[in-house]
C-alpha cells in the first residue's frame, strides 16, 4: 500500500461478494508499489441491489478501472457500453475500465492462460486441448485457446442441469472461431481417458485438489504420458496431487499461479498503460504463503 496519499491518488479496486479472500488488491497494490502508479486498489463487497450503482462509480470517480469476480461477472457484461472480443465471446467480463466515457469490459482470465503458458515455453496453437470442467475459468480457457487457433478442444462436465446450456454455448464459440469443439460426460471415465491419451495439453479448471484435498480431477494416471502438460488452475496448493502425480510421470506440469498473476498483468495494463513486473509479483506472493 502507498506510505502516502496525495489529491493525485488514482482509485481502482475489485467487485465480488464475498470479497475479503481476494488476492488482488496485494497483487496490484505490490504492482503500483514496484511501477510507481500513483493509485491505490481497494476490495469492495457490493449487494446486488447496489451493483449498477457500483459500476457508475468508476465514472463518478474517474477510476483506473474495477475488476468485477463472483457472483458478478454477467451483470457485469450487462453494464458496459463496449465489449472486448474475448469478452463477447466468452459471455462474462471480469475487468471494466472507462474510455472516452464509456465503460469497456474485458475479460483477461484466458488470456492469463494463455501467457501463463508461453511463460513456461507452451503453444497451444494446432494442439488438442482437454478441459475438464466447464465453469467460469474452465469457459475462458475454452474460449481463447479457440481464438489462439488450437486444433480441437475435449471439455469434460458432469450431466447436471446446465450441462445443454453450455453444450449450446460451446457450439456457439465453435461455430465463431472455426475450432472443434467436443462435449463429453465427466463421469465417463473411459472416454476420458482415450481422449486423454490423444491430446496434448490437459488443462484442470475444477476445484478438485484445492487446498487439503488430495483428490485427483482424472480417472487415473494411466494415460498421462512425458509428452504431455498438465495445466492446474489451481494455485493453493500450488502442487496439487494430479500434478504431483503427472511429474512422477515426467510430464510438463504448470501451477494456477502463472494464470492468476498474468490475468491481473493484463488487466493492470489496460487500467495504467505500465506492465506488471510479473516475475517479482509470482516471487511476492510465494514468499507471503511462506
Amino acid at each position: 500500500m502507498k506510505e502516502s496519499i496525495s489529491g493525485y491518488t488514482q482509485l481502482a479496486g475489485v467487485i465480488a461478494d464475498p470479497i475479503k479472500h481476494s488476492l488482488s488488491p496485494m497483487i496490484h497494490n505490490k504492482a503500483y508499489e514496484l511501477e510507481g502508479v500513483d493509485a491505490v486498489y481497494l476490495a469492495f463487497e457490493v449487494t446486488k441491489e447496489n451493483f449498477n450503482q457500483a459500476i457508475e462509480s468508476i465514472k463518478t470517480f474517474n477510476m483506473l478501472g474495477i475488476n468485477i469476480s463472483m457472483p458478478y461477472k454477467k451483470l457485469a457484461l450487462e453494464a458496459c457500453d463496449e465489449l472486448s472480443k474475448e469478452a463477447q465471446l466468452i459471455g462474462v467480463v471480469n475487468t471494466i475500465i472507462l474510455r472516452d466515457g464509456q465503460l469497456v469490459g474485458y475479460n483477461t482470465d484466458g488470456i492469463g492462460f494463455i501467457h501463463s503458458l508461453k511463460s513456461q515455453q507452451v503453444e497451444v496453437k494446432n494442439k488438442s486441448v482437454t478441459v475438464l470442467g466447464a465453469g467460469g475459468a474452465g469457459k475462458a480457457v475454452i474460449c481463447q485457446s479457440a481464438l489462439e487457433g488450437v486444433k480441437e478442444i475435449n471439455v469434460f462436465k458432469r450431466k447436471n442441469k446446465t450441462y445443454h446450456n453450455v453444450k449450446e454455448e460451446l457450439e456457439i464459440i465453435s461455430q465463431q472461431t472455426g475450432t472443434l469443439i467436443r462435449l463429453f460426460d465427466y463421469e465417463d471415465s473411459q472416454k476420458m481417458e482415450e481422449v486423454i491419451a490423444s491430446s496434448q495439453i490437459i488443462v484442470n479448471s475444477t476445484q478438485l485438489g484445492m487446498g487439503e484435498d488430495n483428490s485427483i480431477p482424472t480417472p487415473s494416471m494411466k494415460s498421462i504420458t512425458s509428452q504431455h502438460v498438465l495445466v492446474d488452475l489451481i494455485y493453493h496448493p500450488l502442487e496439487t496431487e494430479w500434478l504431483r502425480q503427472g511429474k512422477e510421470k515426467e510430464a510438463k506440469i504448470i501451477n494456477g499461479l502463472g494464470m492468476l498473476v498474468h490475468q491481473a498483468s493484463y488487466a493492470f495494463n489496460l487500467m495504467t498503460k505500465k506492465k506488471m513486473p510479473v516475475e517479482k509479483i509470482e516471487e511476492f506472493l510465494k514468499e507471503t504463503w511462506q
